[in-house]
């Protein structure tokens, strides 16, 4: 018998792909889909491949050359990560696969961690490939043994997309039995599939087309979907939701104690013999879903075909919010307002969490002080954010990039932040453009090796005159310090070649590159006086590892103490940002608290010396 155990739904994700005998696993660190190849990575006896890699484009096919040879292969990633990736996806739904494929892609609706809100069941429509939309943790670990034997069975790639609070979510599961079964890999040479010259995917398409209805019903009959018809002659109201919104949608129905016919999806494409079902049976159907109105719209298209005259409403008739993550409280006002159970509720109030919190501190009259978002004390980032402002001024142009740095807009120098590896293209866009005033834009280390290079490499040829700072930490910190080319160790800790990124950049044909010690503020500065007088595309490359990193590895800073008879409350240090100090109004003077890493930037920034390292 087996015993249930306390899982993240990451974990549990992880101990799915394990039972279902993956053999290859790629990924590029994206929240909230990092903590799986995390697990997997960390565990003591594998019998598999594991490996991050440089980005999500580069994973997918690491991925797809693994399926194309046989073995069972999964690829990991966060939802705008598919953007990167969407190149290789939409070929491979033509090529097909030979082992079990599957892509996990993490939504994240409400923007947790995310500059959108993307949902991937629209790429899956794109794509033609089938998804699996978990509702519960269990369920999700459950369905990925399942999406293997789906992708092998019609030899196409499956996308999993669990959501945030999947992911990050915690639950008692039941673990299964792990497949030991472990073909050996064979590539065979299928060059009309796995060449996809015209005269190939002209056949390939077709194919692809001609195999969805079978997908359709395999998916229909699974055990994600499931169709629970009320039979009360005056209940003629009917509830679809998909993913985690139908756990939501459920809780909803108790605590609201309606009858209603209930069908829950948890596969794309939809069931559509069960959406016919309910709506032979029910007069108004409402459609409850995160984001985008997939299931709506197909609902809306097979009453039309069907020629069904049920009310659809959803997000149609703003009945459930298209923004943010959902909630019981949001169905139960989506179900009531539907059902005139009560006088309609407006969404913007409803499914805004900052509107409540606001309400919250008018009830207890409390004035809440604002804390953004802000990087770590001792961070090396605000030390060249500090230089960079003071060579540059507040008139240069600063476009950035996404990390741990970006939480610098605090300092003025984030004005840009698109998507993984365009600040510098960005940057050289702005340029090209007729922009006088001077440019320097901001990548980290992980970042630059995701998609920066080729930006460097075309700001370089194109003779963009802007300056290149890469921020380089030592690990791709903001997703939970996972390995980068750039540190000489693997996903699993294996020791391989530590990729110079100042050799890089001169390979890249960069002619200046300097690197300096993020921590010294007066090399910095002078670094980046050179960089804004050189014509042409400077680099700057500043190192100082990661001081979480720094910590966890034994690596112990000085301590620094405030002279409080120097101090003259200028406030210079607290305007630098560290958490760790602070200004006492009492006394009239900064100090500085537990903290403090010992990094010694605001003693180089204090102009009376009031700022000294501890004698031990």
């Amino acid at each position: 018998m087996n015993t249930r155990e306390y899982m993240l739904g990451n974990v549990a994700i992880a101990r799915g792909i394990v039972e279902g005998g993956a053999q290859v696993i790629s990924g590029y660190p994206g929240t909230p889909s990092s903590e799986i190849i995390d697990t997997l990575s960390r565990m003591d006896e594998r019998n598999f491949y594991v490996e991050w890699s440089v980005n999500e484009k580069v994973a997918m096919e690491v991925a797809a050359g693994a399926a194309w040879s046989g073995v069972r292969s999964v690829v990991t990633m966060k939802h705008v990560g598919l953007n990167v990736a969407a190149d290789p996806l939409m070929t491979l739904a033509y090529t097909g696969i030979k082992g079990g494929m599957v892509i996990i892609v993490a939504d994240d609706p409400s923007c947790h961690s995310s500059q959108n809100e993307q949902d991937t069941r629209k790429y899956a429509d794109f794509s033609l490939i089938p998804c699996l939309d978990p509702s519960t943790i269990q369920e999700a670990k459950d369905m990925i043994p399942y999406a293997f034997k789906l992708s092998e069975k019609f030899e196409i790639p499956v996308i999993f997309r669990p959501t945030t609070r999947i992911s990050h979510g915690k639950s008692d599961i039941e673990p299964g039995e792990v497949v030991e079964d472990r073909p050996p890999a064979h590539f065979e040479k299928l060059l009309d599939r796995w060449v996809m010259l015209p005269k190939n995917a002209r056949v390939r398409h077709p194919h692809l087309l001609g195999i969805q209805e079978s997908i359709a019903k395999e998916l229909e009959g699974s055990q994600w979907n499931e169709l629970s018809i009320n039979n009360d002659s005056e209940s003629r109201i009917g509830i679809i939701a998909s993913g985690i919104a139908s756990v939501y949608a459920k809780e909803a129905i108790l605590n609201l104690g309606v009858d209603v016919s209930f069908l829950k999806i948890g596969t794309y494409p939809v069931p559509q013999g069960l959406i016919k079902d309910m709506l032979e049976r029910v007069e108004t159907v409402l459609v409850i879903e995160e984001l985008e109105p997939v299931v709506e719209d197909r609902v809306r298209i097979i009453a039309n075909e069907t020629g069904s005259n049920v009310r659809i409403i959803g997000k149609t008739g703003d009945f459930v919010p298209r923004i943010g993550e959902l909630n019981v409280e949001l169905c139960e006002d989506a179900i009531a307002n539907a059902f005139g159970m009560h006088e309609k509720t407006k969404l913007a109030e409803s499914a805004v969490d900052v509107g409540k919190m606001a309400d919250v501190a008018d009830m207890a009259s409390i004035e809440l002080p604002l804390r953004p978002p802000a990087m770590c004390p001792g961070c090396s980032h605000r030390s060249v954010y500090y230089a960079m402002k003071k060579v540059f001024g507040n008139d240069a142009v600063y476009p950035s990039d996404i990390g741990c740095y970006t939480l610098g807009v605090q300092s003025g120098t984030v004005e840009t932040t698109l998507c993984m590896g365009s600040s510098i293209t960005l940057a050289s866009g702005i340029y090209h453009a007729g922009e006088s005033r001077p440019i320097c834009c901001s990548i980290g280390d992980s970042t630059f090796f995701h998609t920066g290079m080729n930006g460097l490499m075309n700001a370089v040829y194109n003779k963009a005159n802007i300056t290149v700072t890469i921020l380089d930490n030592r690990v791709t910190a903001m997703t939970g310090h996972q390995p980068n080319p750039g540190m000489g160790k693997t996903a699993t800790g294996e020791p391989t070649v530590d990729i110079s990124i100042e050799n890089l950049c001169r390979g890249l044909g960069a002619e200046f590159v300097e690197v300096v010690d993020a921590y010294d503020r007066k090399a910095t500065e002078e670094v980046f006086k050179r960089a804004k007088e050189y014509v042409g595309t400077s680099v700057v490359i500043a190192e100082q590892a990661c001081v979480i990193n720094a910590r966890r590895a034994g690596i112990r800073l000085k301590s620094y103490v405030i002279d409080v008879e120097k101090c003259t409350g200028c406030k210079q240090c607290v305007k630098f940002g560290c958490p760790a100090i602070e200004f006492d109004n009492v006394g009239k003077h900064a100090k500085i608290t537990a903290l403090c890493t010992g990094c010694g930037v605001c003693a180089q920034i204090c102009k009376f010396d009031a700022i000294s390292e501890v004698e031990k």
